[in-house]
């Protein structure tokens, strides 16, 4: 069995992209996709990142990890016939023993990742707190699957969504309050302005896997919300349990997923609709072609096909262009692609 392992984290010479994905799109290796997380001490966390790199590496484990001195953050994905050695291995650590894993709703053909890239960071969610200030282990209680239904069954109850615009846009629960923002940093700095005048009600607030929703429930305690609750296992589990609960599914629309996926369907139900044409009922988020631009957006099968996976004319015009020429073009060009797109958000949210 032939493994592709490249880490950007340990500084080794790149593998084309493009060569890494026809690598790993023909090996023929079932691969088990799945995240896990925790807050923990990590001692040494450059140390950590050296043996985990080495032992996942041996295994043939691709994805995205992140290691800080408060944690672990992991996206990834492992050969199936090495999950159990995977989990032993994983297990028998102290920092993380018993930790669990969200199996990924559902393994499509675009394989979830292409590569092993494990980083340490100062911290293992982005989320521009300084943790000195408040206490960030009062967190909210959690919710199982059917408290989740509860709540959205509660016309007293506040639903609350802990993710990024593009993320609710293509799928979210019932009732829920998206707020239009790019970064998780940007909204804890506005959700406690939105939910004041919901400060005495019973909050419940989600995420993909439930990473975002632990910090951002003690941020919210810290802000005086005293019934602030949060969706254990994020979206992800909850598919799980309501499948396997014979649960209703609240959750309308697709789960966005950071990986090479971009999404898994949590109900059939489609939300949203095409960024370019504005008419057709769309959850499929793809990147423009044009690498200057690389905007992420929502596209249509009719759509994709008339501007050849571009954004616009424009950016397929410009695609075209010598290369010293581009060069010339390029300065703030994605900022105004990202300013284009951002009117097209939440359009199919009845906010």
């Amino acid at each position: 069995m032939k493994h592709i392992c490249y880490d950007y984290g340990m500084k080794r010479q790149p593998i084309p992209r493009k060569e890494l994905k026809e690598l790993v799109l023909h090996d023929g290796i079932p691969r088990t996709t799945f995240s896990f997380y925790r807050y923990v001490r990590i001692v040494n966390p450059k140390a950590m990142r050296d043996e985990l790199f080495m032992k996942f590496s041996e295994l043939g484990c691709l994805g995205r990890i992140y290691i800080a001195s408060e944690g672990i953050n992991a996206q990834m994905n492992v050969p199936t016939e090495n999950f159990e050695n995977f989990d032993v291995y994983l297990q028998s650590k102290e920092e993380f023993n018993g930790i669990p894993y969200k199996i990924a709703v559902e393994e499509t053909d675009a394989v979830s990742f292409f590569k092993l890239t494990i980083k340490v960071k100062q911290k293992i969610v982005a989320d521009g707190l300084d943790d000195s200030t408040f206490d960030v282990t009062k967190t909210g209680e959690y919710l199982t699957a059917k408290e989740m239904n509860e709540y959205v069954d509660d016309p007293e109850a506040i639903i609350f969504d802990m993710r990024n615009a593009y993320e609710g846009e293509v799928g979210h629960f019932e009732r829920a309050i998206v707020p239009d923002v790019d970064t998780f940093r940007e909204e804890l700095k506005i959700a406690p302005e939105m939910l004041k005048e919901h400060k005495d009600k019973k909050i419940a607030i989600y995420c993909t896997g439930g990473i975002r929703c632990e910090k951002a429930s003690a941020w919210l305690t810290h802000k005086g919300f005293a019934n602030v609750k949060h969706l254990k296992g994020g979206i992800i589990d909850y598919k799980r349990q309501v499948e396997e609960g014979g649960l209703p599914n609240k959750f309308k629309g697709k789960n966005f997923v950071f990986d090479e996926r971009m999404g898994e369907r949590i109900s059939d139900e489609i939300i949203s609709y095409c960024h370019l044409c504005a008419k057709e009922k769309c959850d499929t988020h793809i990147h423009c072609k044009n690498q200057a631009c690389h905007v992420l957006f929502l596209c249509c099968d009719a759509c994709k096909a008339k501007k050849r996976g571009y954004c616009s004319y424009g950016c397929l015009i410009f695609d075209k262009l010598p290369e010293k020429i581009k060069k010339l073009l390029t300065r703030n060009n994605h900022k105004k692609k990202l300013e284009q797109f951002k009117k097209h958000r939440l359009k199919s949210i009845k906010r």
